[in-house]
Formats: structure tokens, C-alpha cells, sequence
């Protein structure tokens, strides 16, 4: 009996944890003006505003492209509101609005 206390107590605790664990913002857009479109290599060159989540300043930059229905979202010279992210160890957009 004092076993299946524990193995509960232990069950609960890991079912706390992880419920803790996940992330509880939404992803932060910035904005930004697409300068080079690559479809072929699927890389778009951005120039942008701080990418807070990166801790990266206003620059103008490569990023990849993983996502077809974003990809074709881009058109060189639009102004747009994006989200990066490190995807493999690639600076990636993964969102676009």
C-alpha cells in the first residue's frame, strides 16, 4: 500500500512539473521589410527590428525558410510582421503575418 502512495505521489508530481514547464506566451512578432527572396534555397534576406527572443538588434539579415505556406506568403520590398526562431541551429522564420 505504501508503494502505490508513493508511485502516485511521485506521478503527481511529475504531471505538476511538466504542466509548469510549457510555455505560457504566445510568439512575438516583429516587423520587418523583406529585401532578397531565394524560393530555390529558401532563404529570405530581412531587415528588421530588435528580434527580442534572439537578443539580436535591428539588422539585415539571411534567415531560412522551412515552411512552403510562409515562403510563399513573402514578396521582395513587403513590409511584414514575422516570428524567428532557432530551428537546428538555423536562424528560421517560422511565422508570418
Amino acid at each position: 500500500m505504501k508503494t502505490i502512495g508513493k508511485l502516485f505521489a511521485a506521478l503527481t508530481l511529475a504531471v505538476s512539473a511538466a504542466t509548469f514547464a510549457l510555455p505560457t506566451h504566445a510568439a512575438e512578432f516583429t516587423k520587418g521589410v523583406v529585401k532578397k527572396l531565394d524560393t530555390k534555397a529558401k532563404k529570405v534576406t530581412i531587415a528588421h527590428e530588435d528580434l527580442k527572443n534572439l537578443d539580436m538588434p535591428a539588422m539585415t539579415m539571411v534567415f531560412r525558410v522551412n515552411d512552403d505556406a510562409v515562403l510563399a506568403k513573402l514578396k521582395e520590398g513587403a513590409a511584414i510582421e514575422f516570428v524567428a526562431d532557432r530551428v537546428n541551429g538555423k536562424l528560421t522564420v517560422t511565422e508570418i503575418k
